[in-house]
């Protein structure tokens, strides 16, 4: 028996943001098991057991806590350029999110510089801005490109700690 859980689908001018289903393993292992796409993510790319579990957590997520990651695909070709979203990953981490959801946003290289995270990211604060009003993100400092998101975004820095 398979349980479908509902997760909404975000439309944007140029994305489609839909829930995981178990067919975009494939697609989400090419991207974490790249070492491109993990260097300043997890430092080390992930074996398929691994993504597998991490895909499982993110459609757990919509049944726990009704928001969650979404996997992201350009409109017009369908093809999967990353994931995004909202999450309570519970990090270990010495500074409190005082029960703020955690956004994060990882991106395929062949979907760098097009302002496809800004574009997700904005639809997904919008759809979570009434539940959600507050919401964290961890960024390493060495991840260039996602601190321009993030400040996009109205993120700032407020503080900084080590995370494995």
């Amino acid at each position: 028996m398979t349980v479908q859980v509902p997760v909404p689908v975000l439309d944007t001018p140029r994305l489609v943001l839909r829930g995981h289903r178990v067919a975009d393993l494939e697609d989400s292992f090419a991207m974490w098991s790249s070492e491109e796409d993990t260097r300043v993510l997890t430092g080390k790319p992930m074996s398929r057991e691994d993504v597998w579990a991490r895909l499982l957590r993110y459609i757990g997520h919509w049944a726990v806590h009704d928001y969650g990651v979404w996997t992201v695909r350009e409109r017009d070709t369908d093809r999967f350029v990353g994931e995004v979203g909202i999450a309570d990953f519970r990090r270990d981490v010495a500074v409190s999110f005082d029960g703020a959801p955690e956004a994060m946003w990882v991106f395929s290289p062949s979907a760098h510089g097009r302002g496809y995270a800004a574009e997700a990211m904005t639809a997904v604060l919008a759809w979570a801005a009434a539940a959600h009003p507050r919401t964290v993100c961890i960024i390493d400092p060495h991840n260039t490109a996602s601190l321009r998101v993030a400040a996009r975004l109205g993120y700032r820095e407020i503080a900084r700690t080590e995370f494995k």
